[in-house]
């Protein structure tokens, strides 16, 4: 059959006339009325319109789940909270007072049965003051210990959370002598009968040497606090401040000693606290 459509025909092109879309492409005109021209006078090309409408709904769809993948994350990866560096932090005295070579020496030696925390860098990162200074001349005690501060560099401070499994103090305390009958050879002090050791599972450390293990099943020492004493000799006052932490391995349940909380002010003072003594030390 041979059916010959005019120019005006409302559906199908005059053959004569090119076509101005794909062949293909869905494509509608509005009905063509009696004058020749379609009611709003213009073709609506359906397939640039579901075009857009998909568009709308995948941008809805984008923005309410990339706000639900954004609020997962928030909560999968929480901010780490920590500083960037070590602060230079002024100990105070148990009294409140700034904490000098002469007080401690006066108040604190190889004997003082009590432990002083103070934290530093971070508000839960206890550490032990220690004054190894001896009582007498050639009785127990230390000078000259590494990391020691004050005339006789004597007073040290290390991390009063155990290596182990992370008991804190007063788990973990410092031993004067004559506390256990248990006496260790040391490196800088070879008959050692004072040190520090956790009651939890029995790990010792040796005061005099960077808190170095002497016991397990601890295999890390603990991390030492480096201090600062303003020798007056040179002009300073005296007072002793803690300024960074040896980095060979962090504080016991941080990443990074410093990351995992929140830090301490411009100063940091000294918290008197009974210690929990056990005499078990492991057999090995």
């Amino acid at each position: 059959m041979n059916v010959d459509c005019p120019a005006s025909c409302p559906f199908v092109a005059g053959r004569s006339d090119p076509l101005d879309f794909p062949v293909g492409q869905l494509h509608r005109v509005a009905p063509v009325g009696s004058s020749g021209t379609s009611p709003e006078g213009v073709e609506v090309d359906e397939t640039k319109r579901n075009l857009l409408k998909l568009l709308a709904i995948v941008g809805v769809v984008g923005a309410a789940g990339g706000g639900l993948v954004g609020g997962a994350l928030q909560y999968a990866q929480p901010p780490v909270v920590g500083i960037k560096s070590f602060p230079t932090v002024q100990l105070l005295d148990v009294d409140g007072a700034p904490l000098t070579a002469t007080k401690v020496n006066a108040e604190y030696n190889v004997t003082t049965p009590q432990l002083h925390l103070f934290y530093y860098p971070l508000t839960n990162e206890p550490n032990f003051f220690l004054n190894l200074a001896p009582v007498t001349p050639g009785g127990p005690g230390a000078t000259g210990v590494p990391g020691g501060v004050g005339p006789t560099g004597s007073i040290v401070a290390y991390s009063a959370i155990c290596q182990h499994l992370g008991c804190p103090a007063p788990a973990i305390a410092y031993y004067p002598p004559g506390t256990c009958s248990k006496t260790f050879t040391g490196t800088v002090v070879k008959d050692l009968p004072f040190y520090i050791h956790c009651s939890c599972h029995g790990s010792t450390y040796d005061v005099t040497n960077k808190a170095a293990n002497l016991t397990g099943p601890a295999i890390y020492p603990l991390p030492q606090v480096e201090l600062l004493w303003k020798d007056p000799a040179t002009g300073g006052d005296d007072t002793i401040w803690a300024v960074g932490e040896s980095t060979v391995v962090p504080v016991n349940g941080h990443f990074n000693t410093l990351q995992g909380g929140y830090q301490v002010g411009s100063t940091s003072q000294l918290e008197s606290e009974s210690p929990i003594i056990l005499c078990q030390f492991p057999s090995s």
